[in-house]
């Protein structure tokens, strides 16, 4: 025990001891949380071995309700300790926790559940440094330990490299053809790597956690050629009755960046210290902020904690404005950006005109199906903030008005801040609409083949985005696109994909209204051609590479699919990365 600690427990052994009864009980179910988060983390490799991808998706779902329900049993055993409670009452039951949680491994992580639990019970107002932990997201963090990675010192070469990697990991079931992976891992990065050519000495780090997700799972580390450092990671899969296989191996920040994109649902991966695989993993990826991988490796509020602080330094360090977004104005939402910091934050309007047929409440239900869905890579990950204040003097003043006059249930202006009474937070990117009147012609066979792809990859995962104009999907920094307007979004099951009948009524056209009848969720896919996109070169190249999305069997087969309980591939690289299908990097 610490002098710090002994202090405090003597301390708390006289006079009011509700702030101690406060920290202890807090830190309790905290730590009830982490295990149960743990233990549900800790199943992800029997369910790769056992091929059970239902019941991945099942854990993911239910791990994502675990912080909720943390919260809402400490909210119910606390809240008679606290009723009278003062600022200073706060500040000792701050400095309890504070040295209750010294030495754990994931202590930003209870930190952050201790700002939960304050922000419900006293407010955003009074969130200070002196009641809570406003600047633990800033705390630098310690370096891995050599106990949590696997260090693979020189090799004679890189098949005994990447034999020793794949061999380090102890999985219960067994390779389905290892030396034939390793062969083609081998001549495909030799091929590739230029430094590979004359490397006099070839060696690598592992982090000894296995990254899992859908059906796959991750080895991610760094190799190391002389003094050149690159990204290592292995894509394995999980043959049913053969065995392991390595689907891809990727070895550059932009592949690696796309594994632990926004836009990907959250990794199962048990971490004993999650802040030091972050700067590890940052270390592969600098352009990925440290909000980012928490998110990823499911520390999602926690990750929102650290966006916050990314956002207030950056504040602090920037002088540009927030402006309205560029793109398409919605009917539902107010959009305004940051540019330099690279998001958009999104406000419910006050009204919605007649032809959106949502209230605000089916919005924010969308906006949680996303959150707590598979988004397969193709759906923006938000973080979602009540009572967010920002200085009004960093908005532009048309931005500002409207802000106030077109969404006043959710926006105030408050002394010098604009207080966002429930807005959404999300990474900016390019609608597509404008990007396919900027990029050359080789980016737009790109985007167009990938736009339908997107939209056969959500169909896959249960998704029915409804409005699928360009204007509602978005275009990444690595040029992937990206559906970002739920409004109006629904599963796919619920959909009744209906062919156009065939019209026998004479001068039945003449009229505005569909001579037949039509159900609420009937759709036809066959009318997509006349709206997805402007009759010429886009269209035509958009029907000749899915084309299929203009039929009502090509839906049907997919729900046929799914409601057979199905799990259908979606890879989070390029196809032509895989192995099995001659992986090259054009």
């Amino acid at each position: 025990m610490t002098t710090s600690q002994a202090e405090v427990l003597r301390d708390a052994s006289g006079g009011d001891n509700r702030p101690w009864q406060v920290a202890v009980l807090l830190l309790r179910d905290f730590s009830a949380y982490r295990q149960d988060f743990q233990t549900i983390t800790g199943g992800a490799r029997a369910r790769f071995e056992a091929s059970d991808w239902l019941g991945a998706q099942t854990a993911a779902r239910a791990r994502i309700q675990l912080y909720s329900q943390f919260r809402a049993g400490c909210l119910q055993r606390i809240s008679p300790l606290v009723s009278a409670f003062s600022l200073e009452d706060w500040a000792t039951t701050r400095r309890y926790f504070d040295v209750l949680t010294q030495g754990l491994p994931d202590r930003e992580l209870a930190q952050t559940g201790y700002n939960t639990i304050f922000r419900k019970l006293v407010g955003r107002q009074h969130l200070s440094h002196e009641q809570a932990f406003v600047r633990q997201a800033m705390i630098e963090q310690a370096p891995l330990e050599p106990f949590e990675t696997f260090q693979f010192d020189p090799a004679q070469d890189l098949s005994s490299l990447v034999e020793m990697i794949l061999l380090s990991f102890p999985f219960d079931i067994p390779f389905a053809r290892l030396e034939d992976d390793i062969k083609t891992i081998t001549a495909l990065m030799t091929e590739n790597i230029q430094a590979l050519k004359s490397v006099k000495s070839i060696s690598a780090v592992m982090l000894r956690s296995v990254f899992y997700r859908n059906k796959g799972a991750y080895l991610i580390g760094r190799l190391c050629l002389d003094n050149r450092l690159l990204p290592l990671a292995f894509a394995l899969n999980n043959e049913a009755g053969l065995g392991v296989s390595v689907d891809s191996v990727l070895w550059n920040e932009k592949d690696l960046s796309r594994i632990f994109s926004f836009t990907r649902a959250y990794f199962m991966v048990n971490v004993n210290r999650p802040s030091a695989v972050v700067q590890f993993l940052n270390g592969l990826m600098p352009a990925k902020k440290p909000s980012e991988l928490y998110s990823s490796l499911g520390y999602y509020k926690h990750g929102k904690t650290t966006f916050y602080a990314e956002l207030s330094q950056h504040l602090g360090q920037s002088k540009d404005l927030f402006v309205k977004a560029e793109g398409i104005e919605g009917l539902v939402m107010l959009v305004f950006t940051l540019a330099s910091h690279q998001i958009v934050f999104k406000v419910i309007r006050d009204r919605f005109p007649p032809s959106k047929k949502v209230t605000p409440a089916a919005v924010k239900q969308a906006y949680h199906l996303v959150k707590t869905h598979d988004r397969v890579g193709r759906m923006a990950d938000t973080h979602e903030f009540l009572e967010l204040r920002l200085p009004a003097s960093r908005f532009d003043e048309d931005v500002l008005q409207t802000l106030l006059t077109e969404a006043s249930h959710s926006v105030s202006l408050i002394g010098d801040d604009l207080v966002l009474h429930h807005v959404y937070v999300e990474r900016l990117m390019t609608p597509l609409n404008l990007y396919l009147k900027t990029c050359s012609d080789f980016e737009r066979d790109l985007v167009i083949d990938d736009y339908g792809l997107a939209i056969k990859q959500l169909a896959a995962a249960n998704i029915f985005p409804g409005d699928m104009l360009p204007k509602n999907f978005g275009v990444t920094r690595h040029g992937r696109v990206i559906f970002y307007d739920y409004d109006e979004i629904c599963y796919l099951t619920d959909v009744q994909f209906r062919a156009l009948p065939i019209n026998n009524h004479e001068n039945a056209s003449m009229g505005q209204e569909p001579w037949f009848e039509v159900g609420e969720f009937d759709v036809f896919p066959e009318e997509f051609e006349h709206f997805l996109l402007a009759k010429g070169p886009l269209l035509s190249s958009f029907a000749e590479k899915h084309g299929e999305l203009f039929t009502a069997v090509y839906w049907q087969s997919v729900q046929n699919q799914l409601r057979a309980q199905t799990v259908l591939d979606v890879f989070p690289y390029r196809l032509n990365r895989r192995l099995s299908a001659g992986a090259t990097l054009s």
